[in-house]
C-alpha cells in the first residue's frame, strides 16, 4: 500500500479516536433501549386492566379478607364509568368482599387518570421488522412482471405478507394516558399500580380530556 494512502487511513483513524475525547456545550441526545407500550383503544381493554387490578390488589396479604368500597371518580367520564363498574365485577368475582356504600372499617379503592399529549415529539422508530417487511412486499409484487403473465397476480402473496405483520402494527400517536389505582385504609396507602398506555386522539374525551386539548374533570398535562 503507497505511503500516502497509510497517511489517509492513519489520519482518518486518529480523527476517528477524537469524537471521545472532544467536549460539548449541551448532553447528546441519546435513546432508550426498544421496549413496548400497549394502546388502549376498546372497553374490552378496560376489562383487562380491571381484571389484572383485582388479582393484583387480592394478592397483597394485608388486604385478605378485608371488604372493600370501590369509590366513585369525582368526574364521571366514559372511562370512569366504565372501569369502576369493571373493576367492581372482577373484584366480586374473583371472591373480594366489596361494600356498595363507604364503610369505616373497608378498604378504599380508587383511580386516577391522566392524559399527556407530547406536542413535540420527534422521530419514533417504526415497529421491528416493518420496514423488512414492506421492502419484501413491495420485492414480492415486482416478480410478475418479470416472470408471470398476469401481474396482477403479485398482489395475492404481497397481500398475504400484509395480513401476516399488520395486526401486531399501530401508530405511536402524541397521546398517552397513566392509569393509577390504588387502595388506602387509615390514611395509609395499602397498594398503588400505574399503567401507562397509548390512546388515540379521537378517544381522548374518553379519559377526561377535550378534542382541543384542553382539561375537562381529569387533568391534562403537556409534561412527561
Amino acid at each position: 500500500m503507497p505511503f500516502r494512502t497509510w497517511g489517509v487511513v492513519l489520519s482518518a483513524v486518529l480523527l476517528g479516536g477524537c469524537f471521545g475525547v472532544n467536549t460539548s456545550q449541551a448532553p447528546i441526545a441519546t435513546t432508550y433501549p426498544t421496549s413496548e407500550q400497549q394502546r388502549m383503544q376498546a372497553a374490552q381493554h378496560w376489562e383487562v386492566l380491571a381484571e389484572h387490578e383485582a388479582g393484583e390488589i387480592l394478592a397483597k396479604r394485608d388486604l385478605w379478607g378485608k371488604p372493600l368500597y370501590v369509590e366513585e371518580p369525582e368526574q364521571e367520564t366514559a372511562f370512569s364509568r366504565g372501569f369502576r363498574s369493571l373493576l367492581t365485577s372482577e373484584l366480586v368475582e374473583q371472591g373480594a368482599i366489596v361494600r356498595t356504600q363507604p364503610d369505616d372499617g373497608a378498604a378504599h379503592v380508587s383511580f386516577d387518570v391522566q392524559v399527556i399529549n407530547h406536542e413535540g415529539r420527534g422521530f419514533v422508530r417504526p415497529p421491528q421488522g416493518a420496514l423488512t417487511a414492506l421492502a419484501a412486499g413491495i420485492a414480492v409484487a415486482t416478480i410478475p412482471f418479470n416472470h408471470w403473465t398476469e401481474p396482477a397476480l403479485g398482489l395475492i402473496p404481497a397481500a398475504a405478507l400484509a395480513d401476516t405483520f399488520s395486526g401486531s402494527w399501530t401508530t405511536t400517536g402524541q397521546l398517552e394516558t397513566i392509569i393509577t389505582t390504588q387502595v388506602s385504609q387509615y390514611d395509609t396507602l395499602r397498594y398503588s399500580s400505574s399503567n401507562m398506555y397509548y390512546i388515540n386522539a379521537g378517544d381522548s374525551n374518553h379519559y377526561g380530556a377535550s378534542d382541543t386539548g384542553d382539561s375537562a374533570g381529569l387533568p391534562l398535562s403537556s409534561d412527561w
